[in-house]
């Protein structure tokens, strides 16, 4: 099968889209803004889908709703209508992005244990011949933890209009790539750091998301540099945590004017929020460190 041709210029070849306008009936209030260790379940995914793709971030939500605070970069738009399904919130998410990339990765936003590795499988696995990859775990498809290409909006809207909402019937109108747990699991990041699969581990009542909530955070390896590292002992550690400042704390700093982190050895990063995934490299230093 031919890869898809990387288009140089303005337009990415990812994009990310987090429905997050669902009712929540049996939680029993928002997913959206559920607290998870200082930040909230909304934050979190929008943040681990921003480090899988390259292009724009948009969350869907229903008309009127409050959302948490989020990385301004992420993009708002709402439902044109509400109450209609993920069907509506891929065409409002698929419209947002426009022109601006070739395929966007489509998740819920209840899923804390998203790994960017499984993303980056899902987007990763398109080709000229696939409209749309379905990851499918433990025998079921996850239309929420797929990816899309943004020419499917058409047809999208035209299953809307004739209330055709599942996605299934999407499914039935274009070139479909199912991924088994076997198939996902070849990829040697998501064997590695996803070895479970828990990116597809929604929360869909209030007992899900305490049993999630309870669990261990990932492991992070850090290092402190130059001043910030200690007068005894190694400047190496492993620490569990779920964010930057998180991970911070566990090693006694501050994220303040005078300390900068590092991910994964080459982004630069200051958001206490900022999401962290089994796997993950932080490296702080001094902001003087230079001098």
């Amino acid at each position: 099968m031919n890869q898809l041709v990387f288009t140089i210029g303005p337009v990415h070849r990812t994009a990310a889209i987090v429905l997050a306008g669902g009712r929540s009936s049996r939680m029993g209030s928002p997913k959206a803004a559920l607290d998870w260790h200082g930040s909230t379940l909304l934050r979190r995914v929008t943040g681990i889908v921003a480090r899988s793709v390259d292009g724009p971030v948009v969350a869907v939500h229903a008309p009127g709703q409050q959302l948490p605070d989020l990385d301004p970069a992420v993009e708002l738009v709402a439902d044109a209508r509400e109450g209609r399904g993920p069907l509506e919130g891929l065409a409002a998410g698929l419209a947002a992005i426009g022109d601006r990339a070739e395929v966007a990765y489509v998740s819920s936003t209840d899923v804390p244990l998203l790994h960017p590795a499984f993303v980056r499988a899902v987007v990763g696995a398109f080709t000229n011949e696939v409209d749309v990859i379905l990851p499918e775990i433990g025998g079921h498809g996850q239309p929420l933890a797929a990816a899309y290409r943004l020419g499917l909006l058409g047809l999208v809207e035209e299953l809307i209009a004739a209330d055709r909402l599942r996605p299934a019937f999407l499914f039935e109108r274009c070139r479909v790539l199912r991924l088994s747990d076997q198939a996902m699991l070849r990829d040697g990041a998501v064997a590695r750091l996803d070895p479970g699969l828990g990116s597809v581990s929604n929360l869909n009542e209030p007992a899900d998301y305490e049993r999630a909530h309870a669990l261990s955070a990932p492991e992070i390896r850090t290092e402190r540099f130059g001043t910030l590292a200690p007068p005894a002992g190694s400047a190496r550690e492993t620490v569990r945590a779920w964010t930057l400042g998180g991970v911070a704390a566990a090693v006694g700093l501050s994220l303040d004017e005078h300390v900068v982190a590092t991910l994964n050895g080459d982004q630069v990063r200051r958001e206490a929020e900022l999401p962290l995934a089994a796997g993950d490299a932080v490296a702080f230093m001094a902001t003087d460190a230079g001098r």
